[in-house]
């Protein structure tokens, strides 16, 4: 069960906070008081606003983190709301997948900002993003085993593919907590940066990100997610067309053009077939 830290805020201050930046969007999950544990409340929000993030052009890279220090618990299993509960678990528990999924088949970059604790779902929903940055003192845990569940929020699909089978199992099966620098080593975490540092690295990292070519970063990480379980001939057919579809933006040739002007290119993901 999740830990209280603090008082409950106001009623009225929402679950999750979004702000905009130059095309990079951050979501922070707003339960401080539950180490940012996530409820249906939260669950909810976060599917309207990754549905909403994966939808506006404007959104070139997303960023998910926790307030408070700390990144997320996991889901929120305290006694009380399990009790209170009346629907059956099953439509409750697609309120999870439906945030993984959408998270995992966002056609934008993402960040998870991991400082303090990330365990269970939260460690997973940290994994479900591109890239994972984290301070010194981030700590994560696989924690279903020490609440009497199994693993949820697509760990059964990533760990395995990211840190093999074997250590897949002793992540879940134990349940130990890990630190980051052993997170980093088994590749669940990419970069490891000082608690001062981490917002002024993450920022650059996603103004990096969306400076790319929109179209062309969201045609390489389809093909990434899916190249695991496809065979070499269906890969390369993959490329193919995806390099089409690249080919009928304007971010191609203006990548030529800024190579010959020796200047950054410009991409706007803009449609470049000129109408018959």
């Amino acid at each position: 069960m999740t830990d209280v830290t603090a008082e409950p805020p106001p009623a009225a201050e929402p679950v999750l906070l979004t702000t905009d930046d130059d095309g990079v969007r951050t979501l922070t999950l707003n339960r401080p008081f539950r180490k940012n544990a996530i409820n249906a409340e939260l669950w909810g929000a976060l599917n309207d606003a990754l549905t909403d993030a994966g939808k506006d052009p404007d959104v070139r890279a997303l960023v998910v983190t926790g307030a408070g220090g700390a990144f997320c618990s996991g889901a929120d299993v305290a006694a009380g709301d399990i009790a209170r509960a009346k629907s059956h678990p099953l439509p409750r528990m697609r309120n999870l997948t439906d945030v993984a999924q959408l998270l995992h088949e966002l056609p934008k970059p993402s960040i998870a900002k991991v400082d303090g604790v990330a365990v269970g779902a939260g460690w997973n929903l940290a994994l479900g993003c591109d890239f994972v940055v984290a301070t010194p003192g981030a700590r994560f845990s696989q924690i279903f085993a020490r609440r009497g569940l199994s693993l949820d929020l697509g760990g059964s699909w990533l760990l395995p593919k990211l840190v093999g089978l074997q250590q897949a199992k002793r992540l879940v099966l134990l349940a130990d907590m890990v630190s980051a620098e052993e997170a980093r080593d088994l590749n669940l975490v990419t970069w490891i940066v000082s608690a001062e540092e981490i917002d002024t690295f993450v920022a650059d990292l996603g103004k990096r990100l969306a400076a790319g070519p929109p179209i062309a970063l969201a045609q390489s990480k389809l093909l990434l997610n899916e190249g695991a379980n496809s065979t070499m001939r269906e890969a390369l057919a993959n490329e193919a067309r995806a390099q089409v579809i690249n080919f009928a933006t304007e971010d191609a040739p203006e990548a030529a053009v800024a190579f010959t002007e020796k200047r950054d290119a410009r991409f706007t993901g803009k449609w470049g077939v000129p109408p018959r």
